[in-house]
């Protein structure tokens, strides 16, 4: 069994050592998995919600106007103060999420990373990181058909949280019609493809 706590530390560590090393100019970079969103968006976005979590202000979450709010909040705020206010809060966060079988937040925080590794080009992050969340969203959305063999579980991963476009899943091939590739996705399907590693 996954201890999600523990993942979500990784995460933190991860997370916050790369955005410590990253220019004007990346923290600017739009990404595609959240394209109204920049790189520090993303890391606004990661503070914001942890700190919700834990403070209990949580109205409206996960919708969009939540989100929008706690990244306007930070939007001014250096980096610094992001990476700060993430890890003040990451043990509190653990321990509410050890025991969660479908902790929300250690699954956002992991499909935001990869948004970040896409966006800036660098590659796949460590299995690691990546392979819990998608055996406990793949449980969930899979069922007993378990997860495809002849699909790559990266790109399944990245599927399941509406990060593949339908034209990108099509070509995997999977004897799934349009609309049952669509049911995959835990946030609706999109059409924009999305960078691949």
């Amino acid at each position: 069994m996954t201890d999600w706590g523990d993942l979500y530390r990784e995460h933190v560590a991860a997370v916050t050592a790369l955005a410590g090393g990253l220019t004007d100019e990346q923290l600017e970079t739009t990404v595609p998995g959240s394209p109204a969103w920049t790189v520090h968006d993303v890391l606004a976005h990661l503070a914001g919600g942890c700190s919700d979590v834990v403070t209990g202000r949580t109205e409206g979450a996960p919708g969009p106007e939540w989100t929008a709010r706690h990244v306007a909040e930070r939007r001014g705020l250096p980096v610094g103060d992001l990476v700060e206010e993430l890890r003040s809060h990451q043990d509190a966060v653990a321990a509410i999420s050890a025991q969660d079988p479908r902790p929300a937040i250690v699954w956002d925080i992991a499909t935001h990373h990869a948004d970040l590794h896409e966006a800036l080009g660098l590659g796949v992050m460590p299995e690691r990181l990546w392979q819990p969340v998608l055996a406990g969203a793949g449980a969930m959305r899979l069922g007993s058909a378990g997860l495809p063999e002849d699909v790559d579980h990266y790109e399944l991963f990245r599927a399941l949280f509406s990060r593949r476009s339908r034209t990108q899943m099509q070509a995997w091939g999977l004897p799934l019609s349009a609309e049952q590739l669509d049911e995959l996705c835990l946030f609706g399907p999109r059409e924009d493809d999305q960078p691949v590693p």
